[in-house]
């Protein structure tokens, strides 16, 4: 899958425009000790993950393998392996994901996104 050629690198586009996930993701914390990714990238990772409707994280592992996330995490590093994302769920602040959820939906609301039964 060639993510610049899709529809999907449009998307991620739209909601960095108007949801500012990126900012939003970066407020999310977890309790490990000397991580070696940012929560912030296992969060953006696993977004990536549902977005693309990984069925499991050994199909996330497998893609990650694949260097399918590559050209995402060029500029910011090493993309994270399968061991740290679970690491970093397991102790994740569920309060900042709660926040993200309200500031998402307040905002697609707002932007009348949701209506008429979509």
């Amino acid at each position: 899958m060639n993510l610049r050629e899709n529809y999907f690198v449009k998307m991620m586009k739209y909601m960095k425009k108007v949801y500012h996930i990126d900012r939003q993701i970066e407020q999310i914390t977890d309790n490990r000790l000397n991580p070696t990714y940012k929560t912030s990238q296992i969060i953006s990772l696993v977004l990536v993950g549902f977005l693309l409707r990984m069925r499991s994280f050994n199909q996330l592992n497998f893609m990650i393998k694949a260097g399918e996330f590559n050209e995402i995490y060029s500029r910011k590093g090493q993309v994270p392996q399968i061991d740290a994302i679970r690491n970093s769920l397991k102790s994740i602040n569920l309060d900042a994901l709660r926040q993200i959820n309200q500031r998402i939906i307040k905002m697609a609301v707002r932007n009348k996104v949701l209506g008429e039964g979509t």
